[in-house]
């Protein structure tokens, strides 16, 4: 089991911060790598970006929205409490090394992962911008973990609240007209990835992303995260979940995805029904 250690509200109404004690795990995993976990004995095995690593801590950081049925039980457990499955690390970690110029490129709450990757690459010796977008100001997170690790902190809000108003597209484009950019790497919404690697291709610039399709098992046994790849069928889990941006089918990643919103729907309400007294908590 996984001690909860600290749980808080990052952003209202429905995102939160865990920290997790996970000595093994921590000693291990890399920037770029997930997790699998299992709330309880009747739950789903549901895949969780790494936030944070402390390997003198024994811990690991996580950054969960509640939006589903997992997600949303999750989001009622205090700390304290205890986890019962934690599977990890798994995945490929981002190739840390001296590039150069490295622009980070992520969208809500899917900035989280790319902290301990912006982290590495600062370590690494390369020049690290991040341009965040978010529909509006309240929606951002992690504006000052980024502030200490980045050279520059680029926002966009889709209502012009905070920052550039627009997308990060847009601040992403005029980044790459000044010229020096030698990679791009992106974490967020298939459809804001899909944008990012439009834009880069232009520009010859290589560019990175981090593919979040339905996964099961997490290991490469169950086929449920394949993704076609320059062609070539890939599994998320273990030969990603990071690719090139350029080489993705999106229309195939966005369309395996809403293939099961219809049951998630259901499932969700399902459980909503007979668990009426603790969401009223």
């Amino acid at each position: 089991m996984a001690k909860i250690l600290e749980k808080r509200l990052i952003r209202e109404p429905d995102v939160f911060y865990y920290r997790l004690e996970a000595p093994l795990i921590s000693r291990k995993a890399k920037p770029g790598q997930f997790v699998i976990i299992r709330l309880h004995e009747n739950g789903e095995r549901i895949p969780l970006s790494l936030a944070d690593i402390n390997p003198e801590e024994g811990t690991i950081s996580l950054i969960v929205m509640a939006v589903g049925k997992t997600t949303t039980e999750m989001s009622m457990m205090k700390q304290g409490n205890e986890i019962l499955d934690l599977c990890g690390p798994l995945g490929q970690p981002t190739h840390i090394h001296t590039v150069g110029k490295v622009v980070l490129v992520g969208g809500g709450f899917g900035v989280a992962p790319l902290y301990p990757i912006a982290h590495a690459f600062k370590d690494a010796g390369n020049d690290v911008v991040i341009i965040m977008g978010a529909r509006s100001k309240d929606l951002l997170i992690y504006e000052n973990e980024f502030n200490r690790v980045c050279d520059r902190v680029i926002i966009t809000t889709d209502d012009g609240s905070r920052g550039i108003k627009g997308f990060v597209t847009e601040a992403l484009q005029k980044e790459l007209e000044k010229g020096g950019v030698d990679l791009v790497l992106s974490v967020g919404p298939a459809i804001m990835m899909q944008n990012v690697s439009q834009t880069t291709e232009p520009f010859d610039v290589k560019t990175i992303v981090s593919l979040n399709p339905i996964m099961v098992d997490g290991t490469g046994m169950c086929g449920g995260c394949r993704v076609l790849i320059g062609g070539e069928t890939r599994f998320a889990c273990v030969d990603g979940p990071e690719f090139d941006g350029h080489q993705v089918d999106w229309d195939n990643l966005m369309n395996r995805q809403k293939k099961y919103v219809n049951h998630e729907k259901l499932s969700f309400e399902r459980w909503k029904q007979k668990h009426t007294n603790m969401l009223c908590e």
